[in-house]
């Protein structure tokens, strides 16, 4: 087992953007990576199995629903820490990133946000300590880009409803306790639905042969008549706009979280080209292995400047979901890049499991696709800065 050795780069000195207690948080965060996640996280991922062992932990750190109010079990932290949170996670895998990343935007988000306050108390507070464990039910087996055309539905069955449908691609399916739904009524209009384990004709089979995430559980939600009373649906908003306001929350995360990935294949690569000698002197001599760390620490710096105005943006109420989803396409991006160039750094040693680069690198295969693709954010973007629809 190697020692997790990584140093956070802070070429432009961003520590001094952050106060006291955000330092304080995110160095909470990331001597739990270097203790819990980075001696499991290997064999975990070659195993490919979620390492519930590590749940706990999570919670501790306040991972599940950091901005979520104390009233109702949160942190009640602003959203720099959040977005710290997530970086440290993701240092250590993407896929437990996602973890926390679904509890809290697109499980914990929405019920805090929408529900009722009777929802707010039953549920909070056991997905913050991380006694239920939930997930997001919005894409479809043939409805990813556009959810507007699920065929999820319920029909009004008196004091419940009967709800009908199946969701794909879904991160802590198999494990679950609660799921939030979105699902069309009888009139085509969209609410979020919250399904509790154990309600009959609702099943979570378990996705497997994946190259990616593999130390995430990914599966599906499968309705078949199932009951939900109807205390479960969430008052507060219907249409499209709720699910995609908690993709933003949960973009913003992954805006963070990307840079986590890349720091770390980051210090790997640098660390091994001051290590590794050929021709009688350590690669990280040679003017190509230079230009490579370069532009890794120049895309880094760029990226931290990026997600921490955007975080200031979202704390302050006034970032747009353009401006969060330019920041996930990008920060994705330069992370996929890092991972590559820091591959071909370590040459042979890169592909294997003794260093963290193939499997961040295979992970942010997912990255760059889920919670809108690489190309949706780019037509989000051209949407905002030309008034011109370019979706269809």
């Amino acid at each position: 087992m190697k020692p997790d050795l990584f140093e956070a780069p802070d070429y432009y000195q961003l520590d001094d953007l952050l106060t006291e207690e955000h330092k304080m948080i995110r160095d909470t965060a990331r001597a739990w990576v270097k203790r819990d996640v980075s001696p499991i996280i290997e064999q975990a991922a070659q195993d490919a199995k979620f390492p519930k062992s590590i749940i706990p932990g999570l919670a501790s750190i306040g991972a599940f629903g950091p901005y979520i109010p104390e009233e109702y079990g949160g942190a009640g932290l602003d959203q720099i820490s959040y977005g710290l949170i997530m970086q440290e996670i993701e240092r250590g895998d993407s896929g437990v990133r996602s973890t926390a990343s679904v509890q809290s935007s697109l499980v914990m988000y929405p019920i805090w946000k929408y529900g009722s306050e009777e929802q707010k108390k039953k549920f909070l507070p056991k997905l913050a300590s991380g006694e239920f464990m939930g997930s997001f039910g919005l894409t479809e087996p043939d409805s990813g880009s556009d959810p507007g055309s699920m065929i999820t539905r319920f029909k009004d069955a008196g004091d419940h409803v009967i709800l009908n449908g199946a969701k794909l691609w879904i991160s802590n399916s198999p494990f679950c306790d609660v799921a939030v739904v979105w699902a069309k009524d009888e009139n085509n209009r969209i609410h979020g639905v919250i399904v509790e384990r154990g309600m009959e004709g609702f099943t979570t089979p378990e996705t497997h042969n994946k190259w990616s995430l593999r130390a995430s559980a990914t599966g599906e939600l499968i309705f078949h008549d199932v009951k939900v009373p109807k205390a479960n649906i969430l008052p507060g908003r219907t249409g499209l706009g709720a699910p995609l306001s908690c993709l933003d929350s949960a973009r913003f995360g992954i805006a963070w979280g990307a840079i986590g990935a890349a720091m770390d294949c980051y210090d790997t690569a640098l660390r091994y080209a001051k290590e590794r000698k050929q021709f009688g002197k350590p690669i990280a001599g040679f003017q190509l292995q230079q230009k490579k760390l370069a532009e890794m620490i120049t895309e880094i710096t760029k990226a931290q400047l990026l997600a921490w105005r955007l975080g200031v943006l979202r704390e302050e109420g006034k970032a747009t979901s353009a401006q969060i989803s330019m920041a996930k396409r990008n920060n994705v991006e330069i992370a996929i890049n890092i991972a590559r160039e820091a591959r071909q750094i370590l040459g042979g040693m890169g592909i294997t499991g003794e260093y963290s680069i193939m499997r961040h690198s295979m992970n942010l295969e997912s990255v760059i696709t889920y919670e809108g693709t690489h190309d949706i954010h780019l037509l989000i973007t051209g949407l905002d800065i030309t008034g011109e629809n370019a979706f269809s």
